[in-house]
């Protein structure tokens, strides 16, 4: 493991405080923050996270980003670490080092350059996904001052669990980010991540107004986020920051700690579609229990169907540029 000097953090008496998340971690000399990923060493702070477990490249689709360059590629880099410890995550085998002993760190060291490089030499974009891409925001300002003049966009899978002041940095360098609301309010969130919501409503709302790219993913999480009254607060939420942002549902799969539970039922899913709608959102999709439909793109005008994805993959789009090609009414995204 390598530790790189870290930034967002400032002196409170003999103790360092890390301004990255809102849990603000109060750190003296050796000791590592909840995240597992940054650490104090004598007056400075540290960071693990130039470092990923991964990189490769897929659809964009698969992030999901459903509304931003379909159709394009992405190299996906996953630095260790996370700031929740959701019960059911799938990722928990490299999300959760530093949060749990048997999770060993297999990280490798990246350089900027060589990761700008390779996307450039793919014609991709840079997506951080499957660990949470904001304990790396060093790393993403070393990717983006190479990657902007390149002509390679920056995305982000994030939990959202961020300050003010990391938001502020964030804002200005990704490109897009798909955020995960995960519960309908704070005590279901706090027992099933070990943190509060607001913070992440605060950082969804803080990202739209500044222009970023913004997609939603809610996982259908049993006692959480699967009940219809939750379901219905949670697209309430996601229609007050904009009816045009897109909203993806994702069947509950057990695994990790919650391996007692039934996965989403296909009618759930499409109970849960419904809901989004009636909340006013154009565009709520389901990525594979709902077949072909659930993944499709309409226009919110005259109802045709203007995208067609595979599971993964575009398949054909009606969109020109950003009209429906069929009424020439605009489609919401950044299509191009």
């Amino acid at each position: 493991m390598q530790w790189r000097p870290a930034t967002l953090f400032s002196t409170r008496g003999d103790r360092i405080r890390c301004d990255l998340c809102p849990l603000r971690c109060m750190l003296r000399d050796g000791q590592v923050g909840t995240c597992g990923v940054r650490r104090r060493t004598g007056d400075v702070l540290e960071t693990a996270t130039f470092a990923s477990v991964m990189q490769h490249v897929d659809a964009n689709e698969r992030k999901p980003f459903y509304h931003f360059r379909p159709g394009g590629r992405s190299l996906t880099l996953a630095a260790p670490g996370c700031t929740f410890a959701c019960g059911y995550c799938i990722n928990h085998r490299i999300s959760q080092y530093g949060r749990e002993s048997s999770v060993a760190w297999n990280g490798q060291p990246i350089e900027p350059a060589e990761v700008v490089a390779r996307a450039v030499a793919e014609d991709a974009d840079i997506c951080f996904s499957y660990t949470e891409p904001s304990l790396a925001l060093e790393l993403t300002e070393a990717v983006v001052a190479l990657a902007r003049p390149a002509g390679v966009r920056v995305m982000w899978k994030s939990n959202g669990f961020l300050t003010p002041e990391a938001v502020d940095r964030a804002a200005g360098l990704v490109d897009a980010v798909n955020i995960d609301v995960k519960a309908a309010d704070t005590a279901a969130h706090r027992r099933l991540t070990g943190a509060p919501l607001e913070p992440v409503l605060d950082t969804v709302r803080e990202f739209a107004r500044r222009g970023v790219w913004l997609e939603i993913t809610t996982p259908l999480i049993p006692g959480t986020s699967a009940a219809p009254e939750q379901l219905a607060t949670i697209a309430r939420t996601v229609a007050s920051v904009g009816a045009q942002v897109p909203w993806h549902l994702v069947r509950f799969t057990p695994t990790y700690r919650m391996t007692g539970h039934d996965p989403t039922a296909p009618a759930d899913l499409a109970e849960a579609v419904r809901i989004g709608h009636a909340a006013g959102l154009r565009h709520v999709y389901v990525e594979r229990a709902l077949g072909a439909e659930g993944r499709a793109t309409r226009c919110p005008a005259c109802d045709e169907t203007v995208v067609r994805r595979g599971v993964w993959q575009l398949e054909t789009s009606e969109i020109r540029a950003g009209r429906c090609a069929r009424c020439d009414h605009p489609i919401d995204g950044r299509w191009n």
